[in-house]
C-alpha cells in the first residue's frame, strides 16, 4: 500500500512540474517571425555564392555523367537508354532547383 502511495505522490509531484513548464513556456518564448526573417536575410545574402558553387558542382557532375553515357553507347550496352534519361533529369534537376530557390528568397 505504501508504494503506491509514493507512486501516487510522485506522479502528482511529476504532473505538476510538467504543467508548470508548459504553462511557463510561452512567458520565455520568443517572437518567432523576427528569427525567420533574420534566417531569410542571412540566406539572401549567401545564397549568390552557394548558387554559382552549385552551379559549378553540377558541371563537373554532368561532364562526368556525360563521359559515362559516352562510355555506355560506345562500347554497345543495352541500357544506355535509360542512362540518358536519367542524366538528363539530373540536369534538368540542378538547372531548375538553384532557379527556384532564388525565387523563393526573392
Amino acid at each position: 500500500m505504501k508504494q503506491q502511495c509514493k507512486h501516487y505522490q510522485l506522479f502528482t509531484k511529476s504532473f505538476a512540474v510538467v504543467l508548470l513548464f508548459f504553462a511557463l513556456t510561452p512567458i520565455l518564448a520568443q517572437g518567432g517571425a523576427t528569427a525567420i526573417t533574420d534566417a531569410a536575410d542571412d540566406i539572401k545574402d549567401y545564397w549568390d555564392p552557394i548558387k554559382l558553387i552549385l552551379k559549378a558542382v553540377g558541371g563537373l557532375v554532368g561532364f562526368i555523367g556525360g563521359l559515362r553515357v559516352y562510355n555506355k553507347w560506345t562500347n554497345g550496352d543495352q541500357d544506355v537508354n535509360k542512362e540518358i534519361l536519367g542524366f538528363g533529369g539530373a540536369m534538368i534537376f540542378l538547372i531548375v532547383v538553384p532557379e527556384f530557390v532564388t525565387s523563393f528568397f526573392a
